[in-house]
């Protein structure tokens, strides 16, 4: 089914909340340990607000922050897990990075919620600085798969179908990118609402 019908089809299915509208993307002939999928992407449309903190010198009126005289609280790896779960982004001021990755980086490294180039470090701590940060994720899309089927968010149910349709288009283009043999490695490609089942799309 084409990308726009399946997401027609898709939106009979009214539910008294707002469902997001999921990718997924099924792999053959490739091992995702020997070939690690790790991707962070940019897509035209905003996809949901994200939960965002920051580690930075001073205290900030727009996203939670962690400052440095707040790191002694976090000597527990159960209290840095919690910090990972409860945030869909960490940054960070530049400054403060090697101190970070000392105190956090044993949990958040391998979770994959360090803060990074690509994701937020702050030169400049500043409210403009941090706002186009995330600006900037909430039209972000992060893969990493640990098997070979890929599932993220590419939308909700409230945003148009063209916008969804582009969306997908971009992350659908930047995985073909990083497989070792392009299509031959996509088994089959479908979408759906939290709630409903998955309907297989061509593209």
């Amino acid at each position: 089914m084409k990308i726009q019908e399946a997401l027609k089809e898709l939106k009979k299915d009214k539910r008294k909340f707002s469902q997001s509208i999921d990718l997924i993307i099924n792999l053959r002939k490739i091992d995702v340990r020997k070939n690690p999928i790790n991707l962070f992407l940019q897509v035209p449309h905003k996809i949901k607000d994200v939960k965002v903190a920051g580690f930075l010198e001073e205290k900030s009126n727009i996203l939670d922050t962690i400052t440095e005289k707040d790191f002694s609280k976090y000597k527990e790896k159960k209290d840095i897990r919690k910090l990972a779960k409860k945030y869909d982004y960490l940054i960070s001021n530049a400054k403060l990075m090697p101190k970070v990755a000392s105190v956090f980086g044993r949990v958040l490294g391998p979770k994959g919620r360090m803060p990074s180039p690509q994701t937020g470090i702050l030169t400049k701590e500043s409210d403009d600085e941090i706002k186009k940060i995330i600006e900037k994720l909430n039209k972000s899309v992060k893969i990493r798969a640990k098997e070979p089927s890929i599932k993220v968010r590419i939308g909700t149910e409230e945003m148009k179908e063209e916008e969804i349709e582009e969306n997908i288009k971009i992350v659908y283009n930047g995985v073909l990118k990083v497989l070792p043999n392009n299509k031959e490695n996509v088994k089959d490609i479908l979408i759906k609402l939290t709630m409903s089942k998955a309907i297989k799309i061509e593209l």
